[in-house]
């Protein structure tokens, strides 16, 4: 093994090391397995928001988180807030409201070290180089836009309350499987959403004092709970809202028909 000269003499040397990286273990595995799992629902969710159909169930009123909520006039029934919007057939029905929801999850803490090592190898694993020969991190265009992540919180509650009518509203319907399923979706939703960096900031980050603000405190201490799972929520929630999305999908394509409990 060679050795790199120390600057300005004296010490030990610095071992001039040529590998890549010292690691053995199978650092490549986590951010392969992070590559394809994005990979694939985004894939799912890019076809389906495209299709332009099977997004509603008027029976019972499901409506599918990926089109929720509809705004043009091709929605019908699934109109509930009205057709402010026109269609147009290269751009789905999703764009006008799902760019919110993926500005909340593209700025997202986790999401950005899930990508930033899975698709830019930057860097993919640690005590891994980074495959860029330059790094700026996210004072340039466009990662500097990552600092707009406490405005995107805002809106994913907007779109998680939104959720939440869509659920309430197909209870009046009575109670099938895809109830059940709507409001787990919700849950998690709720879960993921409160569970983010910037709720657990605007909740407690400038108490001075906890015991002058029990309320806020006990917030502060529930979030916290749920922020040490935010990782696990994230994959959650993207699991809930395919399976959410391809069970309204099944039911309006008459693939087959709803488990009802209560009519």
């Amino acid at each position: 093994m060679t050795t790199a000269t120390r600057p300005g003499g004296g010490g030990r040397a610095r071992a001039a090391i040529t590998a890549r990286t010292l690691r053995t273990d199978r650092w490549w595995l986590a951010p392969l397995v992070t590559f394809v799992g994005l990979g694939a629902w985004v894939t799912y969710a890019t076809v389906r928001v495209f299709m332009h159909q099977w997004f509603f169930v008027e029976e019972y009123l499901y409506l599918t988180p990926f089109y929720s909520p509809c705004l043009t006039d091709i929605c019908g029934p699934a109109a509930e807030f009205g057709t402010p919007l026109p269609s147009f057939p290269l751009i789905p029905e999703a764009a006008f409201t799902l760019p919110f929801l993926l500005l909340f999850r593209l700025t997202c803490y986790y999401y950005r070290k899930a990508y930033y090592r899975a698709f830019w190898l930057s860097p993919p694993a640690c005590a891994v180089p980074d495959g860029h020969k330059t790094y700026s991190g996210e004072t340039r265009f466009p990662l500097i836009f990552q600092n707009a992540h406490r405005w995107a919180f805002y809106a994913a509650v907007v779109i998680s309350v939104i959720n939440t009518w869509d659920a309430v509203h197909a209870q009046t319907t009575g109670l099938g499987l895809g109830n059940l399923i709507l409001w787990a979706n919700v849950l998690m939703l709720w879960a993921y959403t409160v569970s983010c960096h910037s709720c657990r900031h605007i909740i407690g980050g400038r108490m001075k004092h906890f015991s002058r603000h029990p309320v806020r405190y006990r917030l502060w201490t529930f979030v916290s709970m749920l922020n040490a799972r935010h990782m696990q929520l994230a994959w959650i929630t993207l699991g809930t809202l395919a399976l959410t999305d391809f069970y309204i999908m099944g039911l309006a394509a008459e693939w087959f028909t709803d488990l009802r409990f209560v009519n």
